[in-house]
């Protein structure tokens, strides 16, 4: 056998260690994201309680802000805060072009968006945490889903707006506006507390796992074409 010959299970395990390391990094599950969901009934013409989980992905800075948007297309008469322990609350409200019409009468003021901060670095949520901040907002209006957008805030000072809507068919994006989903009327769609923030990536971790598997294998095979490499 040539040297040439030799070198050829050699190189076909360094081909396939690398390329089955790369699909492993490729398909582990993406960072935790701040999610929205009900934790109580979310129908058209409902009221529902928010629940808006933000976990810390940094390992270096705590999360120290979170700017909650209300949906723009969708004004809600009604928007209410649930303080927080160890946090402020700021609510920002606009003016609206067209009154809503309520059973209460009708609404030219909504809130815009409401700002959670933290009083202390002993109350931000730091790395490997997470916390849960809630809205109490109605009467949801008769769509499939409204999207909160928010934006956090780092004790570095840097910003991640989480305000990327997914088109259909297409890969999640990387930041996701936190999205509710609205069942219909006398449903328990939505109605769910916030689920694990890693638990929509299941799918990637199996394949995560598979890959991983894939390049323990080909490591093996590498070794071992070395060794008949050595061997000849």
């Amino acid at each position: 056998m040539t040297s040439r010959s030799r070198c050829l299970p050699a190189r076909l395990g360094v081909l396939l260690a690398v390329g089955a390391a790369l699909l492993a990094l490729g398909a582990l599950p993406a960072s935790a994201h701040v999610t929205v969901a009900a934790t109580g009934a979310a129908s058209p013409g409902s009221y529902a309680q928010l629940a808006f989980r933000v976990p810390t992905e940094k390992d270096n800075a705590s999360t120290t802000a979170v700017q909650v948007f209300l949906p723009a297309d969708q004004p809600l008469a009604s928007v209410s805060v649930q303080p927080h322990p160890g946090w402020t609350t700021e609510i920002h409200k606009k003016a609206l072009a067209q009154p809503l019409q309520t059973d209460d009468g009708p609404v030219s003021e909504v809130v815009s968006d409401v700002v959670f901060t933290a009083q202390s670095p002993a109350t931000a949520i730091a790395p490997q945490q997470f916390d849960e901040f809630s809205l109490l907002v109605g009467p949801l209006p008769n769509a499939p889903s409204l999207a909160f957008p928010a934006n956090q805030t780092y004790s570095d000072g840097s910003v991640v707006a989480w305000n990327q809507a997914a088109a259909p068919g297409a890969p999640e994006p990387e930041h996701p506006s936190p999205t509710l989903t609205i069942g219909p009327a006398g449903s328990d769609t939505g109605a769910a507390a916030p689920a694990d923030s890693g638990s929509s990536s299941t799918p990637a971790l199996v394949i995560g796992i598979i890959a991983l598997a894939l390049a323990v294998l080909a490591l093996l095979l590498l070794g071992v074409a070395l060794l008949r490499g050595r061997r000849s």
